[in-house]
């Protein structure tokens, strides 16, 4: 596998909270690009977020795409009106998904009930425009893979954004063709060990790796730091080299190459094998 010349190959880190006021935009990029982190997917939990992140976007072309949906936490004001809002945004060519968007059966915020109908408006409208969706889930599998299985022949791709399930419900996803988001909750011994189990079973073309910045510090990554940064996405590689045995090289090449594929937008390029 060979980098585009035009291209060339580095990180792309696909779930940044960089709306988050602990986020100043401008320095993260700064420290990204030190990294080699080039292309950041910002991440929109509300639709004031969403549009927030197309002008993010909008200033910074060159790096950011963005997604628009509306979290399960925030699904009891979801309306009729909501889903026309996602359908302009989703209309700026820096929205590369809708999301985050799924089910939140842990704390429950929003009803049960409520959170099934925006999903459901949600995979509707990612169907309809062709748009992959960015997928959220906390103890609330068994009825999310129901609703995603519903949909999934039209629905043009997914991932489950900060994936941290057992071997069985990764190989559902997997089943059902969706990456899997791996972030530095794989770093986490006691809270990760499903997931660092897991990742054994993930074939690397079905790797997407991401931060969930400024959430999940990566805790084998020192000092510690209040923030997580999109910088941190090439120890979350490392970590997971050490785990599974791929080489960093290889899983730096598929989950560029699959976060390209789901994700970038025109100009951004792919890789090309040779």
């Amino acid at each position: 596998m060979q980098a585009n010349a035009q291209h060339e190959q580095g990180w792309f880190d696909c779930g940044v909270n960089l709306i988050d006021e602990r986020l100043e935009p401008a320095s993260v990029l700064v420290q990204s690009r030190t990294a080699n982190v080039k292309y950041l997917c910002v991440i929109a939990t509300d639709l004031q977020h969403a549009q927030h992140a197309v002008n993010l976007c909008e200033q910074y072309p060159e790096s950011l795409v963005c997604t628009a949906g509306v979290h399960p936490h925030y699904a009891d004001g979801f309306t009729a009106q909501s889903a026309e809002q996602i359908r302009q945004l989703v209309a700026s060519p820096h929205v590369v998904a809708i999301g985050e968007c799924g089910l939140d059966f842990n704390r429950n915020f929003s009803s049960p009930d409520n959170q099934r109908q925006a999903f459901e408006v949600q995979l509707e409208l990612a169907c309809e425009l062709q748009k992959p969706v960015l997928l959220h889930e906390r103890d609330a599998f068994d009825e999310q893979y129901r609703m995603l299985s519903g949909v999934i022949s039209s629905l043009p791709g997914g991932v489950a954004h900060c994936f941290t399930g057992d071997t069985g419900q990764m190989t559902a996803y997997l089943e059902l063709g969706l990456y899997i988001g791996i972030t530095g909750w794989l770093c986490d011994e006691k809270r990760g060990l499903a997931l660092r189990e897991a990742v054994h079973k993930l074939p690397l073309e079905r790797l997407i790796l991401e931060t969930d910045a400024p959430y999940l510090w990566p805790k084998t990554l020192r000092p510690r730091k209040r923030n997580n940064h999109p910088a941190n996405i090439p120890h979350i590689a490392e970590q997971l080299s050490a785990l599974t045995g791929h080489s960093v090289m290889d899983i730096q090449q598929h989950s560029w190459r699959n976060s390209l594929t789901l994700l970038g937008k025109p100009g951004w390029g792919i890789n090309e094998t040779a």
